[in-house]
């Protein structure tokens, strides 16, 4: 883990450098064509997730000017989502666990920024983040539907950027029907719809046993919850599981939820075909030897109008990567940040919290949050929280490794599957590529079959990619983290170009 003792922290700012903003207004994000400079922050946060929200209203009630950018239109991130007030849901909290632990920090947020303190930006996706001219970073988003251009220099950056779903291809997961598994929980809390009346959660990992719980109490038909591991692979981890009790509390409520709609758990099981024709209309469903290979002569079909399906999440590092900052493997395969005890990259002056740091749920996330904000204000984080942070790590890690795929996994793929969907790639020609032509790393794959060029940039298929090349997933260094206007490229100050 990379350490930076000797790294100088960011000082409250003195009141006469406050920015004179009012509730809503964005003093530090102005057109990146405009000729003067952005007005320095002492903080930048992106994503207004758990992580984001945390880290962003500590450091403002330590004394710091605070400036968090987010991509969605409200705080809460992917955890955290909400009905539109428009839809009028009498009880959204009714649909999260931890509900209050965001409502108070939002609340705070509000506080903060009716104040001065903190600067909100929603709709404001950053697309990269470089060495501004002097001390600290320059940041560049594009806001709103118009993709407008906005900068933004502060001193020092918490990475607070999420994850996204980790998705293991199938014959028939194009089909209308299937959607993520998180994707239908957001549709749900977000919109308050179900994806279908009778539908199949499939996958791995705990995410699976909240989502069946929401979807059968919104009213939704469950018939499976069907779990490519084995629960017993947590046996190995017993000290660990007992710190936790929390978690054990909120796995057995899981389970009770499952067991009083007649939801049937089946583990070390797999969809390994989705069949319809206008929309997935059943599913076909097989045991997986202790590698995740298919066994012959078990499979069976579910029907079912919708398909809710993900093999847990991976960080979301664009960002980081494009700065240089070092990167570790995690229990479940996936590529997180390498981060220090109070949460600092490998590249001074960016400091990162939440999954970024490896996928461990939003309390965990909260915490993080808090003590990245202590050591960017040069202030001691209460030492009760080292303590939780390294009990939640621990537990995450277990769950990691219980839930990581085999290496067998890519039996199900026949040849005529397709695993890039953007660009319409079949898993035999991947196959092809790299054991015909020698392609032996995902890039390489890239440049002769074109998947992984789409519009996702591989977010969908490098999974599957790499594990057909033989390869385990690498973290990307790329220096837009998402599709920007030729037109804001132009703009940028020649420095940043």
């Amino acid at each position: 883990m990379p350490t930076s003792p000797s790294e100088p922290t960011v000082p409250p700012a003195a009141p006469a450098a406050a920015p004179a903003a009012g509730p809503g207004a964005s003093p530090a994000a102005v057109p990146a064509s405009t000729a003067a400079p952005a007005p320095a922050v002492d903080l930048a946060v992106v994503g207004a997730g758990p992580a984001g929200l945390a880290a962003a209203v500590t450091a403002a009630g330590l004394g710091l000017r605070v400036t968090v950018l987010d991509a969605g239109d409200r705080p809460g991130g992917q955890y955290y989502r909400h009905p539109a007030p428009g839809l009028g849901a009498a009880r959204p909290e009714a649909l999260h666990h931890g509900w209050n632990d965001f409502a108070d920090r939002e609340a705070a947020l509000r506080a903060h920024e009716s104040a001065g303190r903190i600067t909100y930006l929603p709709a404001h996706h950053v697309w990269t983040v470089v060495p501004a001219d002097g001390p600290g970073w320059t940041l560049h988003a594009v806001a709103g539907p118009e993709e407008a251009a906005a900068s933004l220099h502060a001193r020092a950056v918490l990475l607070a950027t999420g994850s996204y779903e980790r998705q293991l291809p199938f014959p028939g997961w194009t089909l209308p029907g299937v959607v993520g598994a998180g994707g239908a929980q957001a549709m749900l809390k977000s919109g308050l719809v179900l994806p279908g009346r009778r539908v199949v959660v499939a996958g791995s990992g705990p995410l699976l046993l909240a989502v069946a719980g929401s979807l059968a109490a919104a009213g939704a038909r469950v018939p499976a919850v069907v779990e490519a591991a084995a629960y017993t692979a947590y046996a190995g981890h017993l000290p660990t599981l007992l710190r936790n009790p929390g978690k054990l509390a909120e796995a057995a409520g899981y389970g009770g939820a499952l067991a009083r709609h007649h939801v049937r758990l089946l583990t070390r099981h797999a969809v390994t075909e989705a069949h319809g024709t206008d929309r997935v209309e059943a599913v076909t469903v097989a045991r997986l030897d202790r590698d995740w290979r298919p066994l012959p002569g078990t499979a069976r079909r579910i029907p079912c109008d919708a398909l809710a399906v993900g093999h847990g999440l991976v960080p979301q590092l664009e960002l980081a990567t494009g700065l240089g900052c070092v990167t570790r493997r995690t229990a479940d395969g996936t590529v997180a940040l390498a981060l220090d005890a109070e949460q600092r990259t490998s590249v001074p002056g960016i400091w990162s919290a939440g999954e970024t740091g490896g996928i461990g749920g939003a309390q965990l996330a909260l915490i993080e949050g808090e003590i990245a904000a202590h050591a960017i204000a040069g202030r001691p984080a209460p030492t009760a929280l080292a303590g939780r942070r390294a009990r939640l790590r621990g537990f995450a890690e277990a769950m990691g490794a219980a839930h990581r795929p085999g290496d067998g996994w890519t039996g199900w793929l026949r040849d005529d599957a397709v695993v890039c969907r953007c660009e319409e790639v079949p898993a035999g020609l991947i196959r092809e590529a790299a054991e015909d032509l020698g392609a032996r790393d995902t890039r390489t794959v890239k440049l002769l079959t074109r998947a992984g060029m789409g519009w996702c940039q591989g977010r969908m298929c490098g999974p599957a990619v790499a594990a057909l090349a033989g390869e385990e997933q690498p973290a990307d260094r790329r220096p837009l983290s998402c599709p920007v206007p030729l037109g804001r490229l132009a703009e940028l100050p020649p420095a940043d170009r």
